[in-house]
């Protein structure tokens, strides 16, 4: 497949991107809340709807499989390595991409906790919804961190077929294609450069 195809798949790709931010727009119309320096509000009426939807957090506990009451504190010590490799990925950032000249990624852009703040949910929930939206935002800011270093220092595909790769990967140079990896090194380092 030739650059130019790929890159048309890329385009696509981003395409489809935009049309599920557009349809998660959509939806935001359709609940009815809006935005205001980081703030969310729904209406009263809405507000007073998910209210009474709520499960208490007592009941809540009553109802749940015992087995999954059991294996939580798997799940939330798990926030220990989390909060390590927060630290040490900022620091990373804080302090070597300076000197690559690589662009910072924005923390607050990968790691967003507002689920909480819903109505219908109780303690237990919104605690559950505050570690998710902790867990996965880092994991997906550490991941474009190590997107951007992988792109600067080693931008070529695998030989073998990735599952899931990150969106850049489709930009790099083919595995096994040395004229082009040591003609557009630079090429690659510059996107993730500050201009």
């Amino acid at each position: 497949m030739s650059n130019s195809a790929i890159q048309d798949l890329i385009d696509q790709f981003n395409q489809i991107k935009k049309n599920l931010e557009t349809n998660v727009e959509s939806k935001r119309k359709q609940f009815n809340y809006q935005f205001s320096k980081k703030r969310i509000t729904f209406e009263r009426t809405l507000l007073k709807a998910h209210k009474k939807l709520k499960t208490g957090s007592l009941r809540y506990l009553f109802d749940a499989n015992p087995l999954i009451i059991i294996t939580a504190p798997l799940i939330y010590i798990l926030i220990v390595p989390l909060l390590l490799l927060d630290l040490f990925v900022s620091l990373y950032q804080a302090i070597c991409f300076p000197v690559y000249k690589v662009q910072k990624i924005k923390r607050s852009d990968y790691i967003v906790i507002d689920r909480h703040k819903l109505g219908y949910l109780n303690t237990i929930e919104k605690i559950g919804c505050m570690y998710c939206g902790y867990a996965n935002g880092l994991l997906s800011y550490v991941g474009e961190i190590a997107s951007m270093t992988e792109q600067y220092f080693c931008p070529i595909k695998h030989a073998r077929r990735v599952k899931n790769p990150h969106d850049r990967y489709w930009d790099f140079i083919d595995y096994g294609d040395a004229d082009t990896y040591v003609g557009n090194l630079k090429e690659q380092q510059n996107k993730v450069k500050k201009l």
